[in-house]
């Protein structure tokens, strides 16, 4: 019996690992991946983490690890199939609750969990996405577009993201290209206008993008009208891709309320409709979701879940 489970070992989970030693909890740490550190890992420098200028993604994800185990934190590998929760006057948990995280290598149960489990950023699934992620393909241009000033970029999507991607890449980047496969946008009328008005900004309507070209930085891409099928090759120095955004969730369906959209709901306390599972990082709904914002939900996810063992917050 631990005091916390904690699922996922991105930002938010070693965060909150650290701090929950700290405050003296017995706590484990389950990863399904062989390595720490989420998606920075897969970031090829980030320049925005505060007294951490220009660190590549994968040593931060490495000193997260390394915190952590200099604290003492128990890890497991393993692949978790969903949750349990029983209620009984002899369960030690402060409310009678005990919470059996089922996993592929057996059944570990604690008095509060954690859900850290992050989110995926859709993908286009086209030859070169996977072999230049974090040399010019990017999914974040507010982690990485600083990388791209006075450069040309392109944005490929229609919705919001992709609309507030565009307005703020032209801020500093010479030419943004906004691939888009439909004769409109979806985003919200004012960020059309804001994106239509841009004089650096071209949209490229009813397009779809093929391939993305390069050998260890990207150079450009070939793209095809879905109208007319005519293809041509756009030269761009980076492209940031924001076709959606997937949390993983669906092993968690049915344990606490969701959004539409599949993200926990929970506030800046963490603390999700099931008490005693709280949730931290990309999992859960909030308006902005990168490394920073993840590790601060991992401390505050703990003091949560020492006020629910102090009786104060349920």
């Amino acid at each position: 019996m631990y005091d916390l489970v904690i699922i996922g070992a991105g930002p938010a989970g070693l965060s909150a690992a650290v701090y929950a030693v700290r405050a003296g909890l017995q706590v484990l740490v389950l990863e399904k991946n062989p390595m720490s550190g989420g998606q920075v890992l897969n970031t090829y420098e980030v320049d925005n983490y505060l007294g951490l200028p220009g660190i590549n993604g994968f040593d931060l994800g490495m000193k997260f690890r390394e915190h952590a185990d200099k604290m003492g934190v128990g890890f497991a590998e393993a692949d978790v199939l969903g949750i349990e929760t029983e209620t009984g006057t002899d369960a030690p948990a402060p409310d009678g609750r005990v919470h059996t995280v089922k996993t592929d290598k057996g059944d570990f149960q604690a008095k509060a969990v954690i859900l850290a489990a992050g989110a995926q950023h859709a993908k286009l699934g086209v030859p070169g996405e996977e072999e230049l992620a974090g040399m010019g393909v990017s999914y974040c241009a507010t982690c990485d577009g600083a990388f791209f000033r006075n450069r040309t970029v392109a944005v490929v999507g229609g919705g919001d993201v992709a609309a507030e991607d565009a307005v703020f890449l032209a801020r500093t980047c010479q030419k943004v290209y906004l691939i888009h496969r439909r004769d409109e946008l979806r985003a919200a009328g004012i960020l059309q206008e804001k994106v239509k008005a841009l004089p650096n900004v071209e949209i490229l309507w009813d397009t779809v993008v093929e391939k993305i070209q390069g050998e260890e930085q990207v150079a450009g891409m070939e793209v095809r009208n879905v109208k007319t099928g005519e293809k041509k090759t756009v030269a761009a120095d980076g492209i940031f891709i924001a076709v959606g955004i997937r949390p993983n969730t669906e092993v968690f369906a049915g344990i606490a309320d969701m959004d539409e959209k599949g993200y926990l709901a929970a506030g800046e306390d963490c603390a999700t409709t099931a008490a005693g599972i709280y949730a931290a990082g990309d999992i859960r709904t909030k308006s902005l979701r990168q490394v920073i914002t993840a590790v601060a939900d991992g401390a505050n996810a703990v003091t949560s879940i020492q006020n629910y063992f102090n009786g104060s917050c349920y």
